[in-house]
């Protein structure tokens, strides 16, 4: 198969691209480097420097579409910013994947657009994003449903949970994985915002990448990547105190303007039409990114 990562230089790209080279396909990373970094491409794939923004052609079975602007406080302080990439940069990819008929598997969010959740959110939930980054993933999911209604493609779009794991920078755009496993690393103390009991999804980066590469066989529409276990922002500090083998110092902060108390996914339906179920438990997972981050070697969860 021939595929194409948007975003393939990133955190998660980087390891959709390394899968898809492992089962025998060939990978082209579309990146601009805003964030993502060159030696997270593999000598393997093939490298076109681009800025999804501006209209580009593709030469593709599939499009793994992973470029973004993923940063919540960004898209507050400058929604614009965030719509032009994750808005338009999405059309920019629909259209390169109308002219080479091509299908587009999106990368598209959990947390951000369900909001608060009272059990594990399902995919018909009501989408209560509380952030423009949240608001523009939901409008490009809208265009794939809308590119599959008018020319009957299959575009997918995936809602992830909070994904973890290797290659995850702890500075920047990070996830409070990455962002505590840093401070450890670095012996400083972890901050906690608010009380430390609102709970997340957190999916292992290898568990996505395999959902991603599957969901490509999918008959388009919109799933949840995660694990439906959610686990709170203290307990997680304890288990990454575990996993680089430390008690964690704590400090608390008042809490942050706009940030939801509970956010877990139900993943049946992923199960139910392309086989997905997260592998890799949560404390795997953590010490597979401490190796990493350690440099102790690739970081694979065992």
């Amino acid at each position: 198969m021939r595929a194409v990562v948007t975003g393939g230089a990133g955190f998660i790209g980087s390891h959709v691209v390394e899968a898809l080279l492992a089962r025998g396909d060939e990978a082209t990373v579309v990146d601009n480097f805003a964030t993502g970094k060159r030696k997270n491409v593999p000598s393997a794939a093939t490298l076109v420097e681009h800025d999804i923004r501006e209209p580009f052609d593709v030469e593709a079975d599939v499009v793994f579409h992973l470029a973004a602007q993923a940063d919540v406080r960004v898209s507050v302080d400058d929604p614009a910013l965030d719509a032009h990439v994750n808005v338009v940069g999405t059309l920019r990819v629909l259209e390169a994947a109308r002219r080479a008929g091509a299908t587009v598997v999106f990368a598209s969010t959990g947390g951000a657009i369900y909001g608060e959740c009272e059990r594990p959110a399902r995919e018909d939930d009501d989408r209560l994003p509380l952030a423009p980054y949240g608001t523009a993933k939901l409008a490009a999911e809208e265009y794939l449903a809308t590119y599959n209604r008018l020319y009957g493609t299959e575009h997918v779009a995936l809602r992830y949970g909070n994904v973890f794991g290797p290659r995850q920078d702890p500075h920047g755009e990070a996830g409070v994985v990455a962002i505590f496993l840093g401070r450890l690393a670095e012996g400083s103390p972890l901050k906690i915002f608010g009380d430390g009991s609102q709970t997340r999804d957190y999916v292992y980066v290898g568990d996505v990448a395999r959902a991603t590469l599957s969901a490509g066989g999918a008959d388009g529409g919109v799933f949840n990547v995660g694990t439906g276990r959610e686990t709170s922002v203290l307990e997680l500090a304890q288990l990454c105190g575990g996993a680089a083998g430390v008690e964690p110092e704590l400090v608390h902060a008042p809490p942050r303007a706009g940030e939801i108390g509970r956010s877990v996914l139900e993943t049946a339906l992923a199960e139910r039409e392309f086989g997905f179920r997260a592998e890799t438990s949560l404390e795997d997972g953590l010490h597979a990114t401490w190796r990493w981050l350690a440099g102790d070697g690739a970081g694979d969860a065992k």
